[in-house]
């Protein structure tokens, strides 16, 4: 029964099951951001200062969105799917343009645009070398 077992798993290399892990601890954070952005806007945190009806315009469209965003980025990072990667890069695109475009508006918050862009640089090495291993692979056999 455990040779069974063994056939039926597919045997994951070690790039593969590092780019799983880093998948699964950016879908951590993403879930953090997306309750961090639901307790401010229900006004559990910051005593209640950015409850939803209390912020202007464009905090409430951005807050809103990201509250919805981020989960939903965490969701699809965490099952591995194909739309989880597409779906953080809107959020965080969203919070790049937000904090380094808009800074009068929404604050500067430097050190999350560099991490958003280190996260991307990191999911970008993880794609090519990928790509190369299974080409490697495929071209072997």
């Amino acid at each position: 029964m455990s040779d069974m077992r063994e056939q039926d798993t597919p045997h994951l290399t070690t790039t593969e099951l590092a780019f799983e892990i880093f998948q699964r601890v950016i879908a951590i954070f993403c879930l953090i951001a997306g309750l961090r952005y639901w307790a401010l806007l229900i006004g559990i945190s910051e005593l209640g200062a950015w409850r939803f009806d209390l912020l202007p315009v464009h905090w409430k469209i951005a807050a809103a969105s990201l509250a919805v965003l981020w989960p939903v980025a965490g969701i699809g990072l965490w099952m591995i799917v194909s739309w989880g990667p597409v779906i953080w890069l809107v959020a965080a695109a969203t919070e790049i343009i937000m904090h380094a475009g808009f800074p009068e508006l929404y604050g500067s918050r430097w050190l999350l645009v560099v991490a958003h862009f280190l996260v991307a640089l990191i999911y970008g090495g993880f794609r090519i070398g990928l790509y190369f291993s299974r080409r490697e692979t495929a071209s072997s056999e």
